[in-house]
């Protein structure tokens, strides 16, 4: 034991000397400089490198019709975008890969249903094909609203359940800030999973989470084929209640 003791004290004492014969600058890092970004006037408006995918002053420019692949045709009225539920699901034009989101959503302050019937929407964080397939962030009014958890708004819809409700009522907007990391594959075997992390109104819902893989409706998710970059989808919902809405959506890839 008496040799572990002195033994340990050795290698200390070296350890201390090697560090005494540094200086501060030997740890110092100067580059890759950090390139130069103009945050914008509050944490809701564009910077300076993002892409605005949608602010009311280019309609639906950046957007296409999922089914068809034409023009998307969602009603816009100023900056706010509103769901057309019998046009169906609109995605990007541009795919990405990894990337920080920023997206603003409401339900009506009349709406009604209850459930998963009330307010439901999603964002496809990639969409990897028709219809609903791809990776989806629930939107739902969620505001003295049960449902099932991993269904709410802030889950990662039939995988993870939201670690909070922020959840603000109907009529009052709120805020997805998102951190998407992308899969990456070997053949169709997966590499990496892909990760994500979601502030819902500044709460922090999704913590780093590694998704199990695309969502599932019915089953289990898993990654059963590759993909690269792919575009976000909105997603148009079935369901009874009035149509909600979404405004200053924007993308950094990173």
């Amino acid at each position: 034991m008496k040799y572990k003791v002195i033994l340990s004290a050795l290698l200390t004492g070296t350890a201390f000397i090697a560090n005494a014969q540094n200086k501060p600058e030997d740890t110092e890092k100067w580059e890759p400089v950090p390139k130069v970004v103009t945050a914008g006037k509050t944490t809701s408006d564009a910077p300076s490198d993002a892409i605005v995918l949608f602010d009311g002053k280019t309609g639906l420019s950046e957007w296409k019709d999922v089914a068809s692949g034409g023009d998307a045709k969602w009603d816009v009225k100023g900056d706010v975008l509103t769901v057309n539920k019998s046009s169906g699901n609109i995605e990007t034009k541009k795919s990405f890969g990894s990337y920080q989101l920023h997206i603003e959503w409401k339900v009506p302050a009349n709406i009604t249903g209850t459930g998963q019937g009330r307010g439901n929407s999603g964002v496809f964080l990639a969409s990897i094909g028709k219809g609903d397939a791809g990776y989806e962030l629930q939107v739902l009014d969620s505001y003295n609203n049960k449902t099932y958890v991993n269904g709410m708004a802030g889950s990662i819809y039939k995988q993870f359940i939201p670690l909070a409700n922020p959840t603000k009522p109907p009529g009052v907007w709120n805020t997805y800030d998102v951190i998407w990391t992308a899969p990456t594959f070997d053949g169709d075997n997966v590499k990496t999973p892909a990760r994500v992390t979601v502030l819902f109104n500044g709460v922090l819902v999704e913590n780093n989470i590694e998704l199990l893989g695309p969502t599932q409706y019915i089953g289990t998710p898993a990654y059963r084929k590759a993909h690269g970059p792919s575009p976000i989808k909105l997603q148009a919902h079935g369901d009874k209640s009035e149509p909600l809405s979404f405004r200053n959506i924007w993308v950094r890839e990173l």
